[in-house]
């Protein structure tokens, strides 16, 4: 079985295995990005499903890694749940892997809706030609799972030809989003986050900011950085740009109730495939 197909059939499966045989993992940028096309190709074919996004963050300079550390990822449709009525009175499901303390591993997000496709092209877009181009955005969860048994055991390259531990995007409600300037409102907000209902509910606020303070930055290098490799972005893709509050890690068959301040909110239950 070739490194992709593994990874692959791990991905569908939703069991981890261990790290790849010495000779098969990726040790550099360039063979770690071609691993992921080829097991992104196999999971299409093999789950009749497409790519119908992307995750991404602005590349920085890693002195520990002695390399630039690039964080980008196809996301699936098979593994992309959209909420179908968005308001706080709707508790929706959203079905994921749990971690192996039988937990639903979630990043907050920020998902940018593109109406309009942006195909590769020589010349670079330009922010105002990329902002024309979204179309609406929505309150997202990013959805999380490694395919190694041990992920803090493999190397980042070997993490981002697996995808960088994503395992899907759960899609809320849309928001009202300032298609230019006026991003403080999206820069930082207070997240609060409640498990369960009436007395025996607990809350928790956490300060939410964004990585790369402006949420549109990683967006901006992502469809370029595509482009440049002749991969385009579709009308209908989505795109997540880092967590406001890194990996939460919250119970299953509970209702949650996520606040983003004066973004919007929704309710959900985890549960497991």
């Amino acid at each position: 079985m070739t490194p992709s197909s593994d990874l692959a059939l791990r991905r569908i499966a939703g069991i981890p295995g261990p790290r790849l045989a010495e000779a098969d993992r990726p040790d550099n940028f360039i063979d770690a990005f071609a691993l992921q096309q080829q097991i992104s190709q196999q999971v299409c074919q093999q789950a009749l499903t497409e790519v119908i996004g992307w995750k991404c963050l602005l590349p920085v300079v890693d002195n520990a890694l002695g390399d630039t550390k690039y964080v980008l990822a196809p996301i699936f449709a098979a593994e992309t749940i959209i909420e179908s009525k968005s308001s706080a009175a709707i508790s929706a499901q959203c079905r994921l892997f749990p971690s192996a303390k039988n937990m639903a591993r979630v990043e907050p997000e920020l998902a940018f809706e593109f109406g309009t496709a942006l195909p590769p092209q020589e010349q670079e877009y330009t922010n105002a030609q990329i902002d024309n181009a979204i179309g609406g955005v929505r309150l997202a969860l990013e959805l999380i799972q490694s395919r190694y048994s041990k992920p803090t055991e493999v190397s980042y390259f070997e993490a981002l030809a697996d995808g960088l531990v994503n395992q899907g995007l759960y899609l809320g409600p849309h928001i009202n989003y300032p298609q230019e300037g006026g991003l403080s409102l999206v820069e930082a907000f207070e997240l609060e986050v409640t498990q369960g209902t009436g007395t025996i509910a607990q809350s928790r606020c956490y300060s939410a900011k964004h990585p790369n303070n402006n949420p549109k930055a990683g967006l901006y290098w992502l469809v370029n950085f595509l482009s440049q490799q002749g991969i385009g972005i579709s009308a209908g893709q989505q795109v997540i740009t880092g967590s406001y509050a890194g990996v939460l890690d919250l119970p299953l068959d509970q209702e949650i109730h996520f606040r983003y301040g004066e973004l919007g909110q929704f309710k959900l239950q985890f549960k497991a495939k």
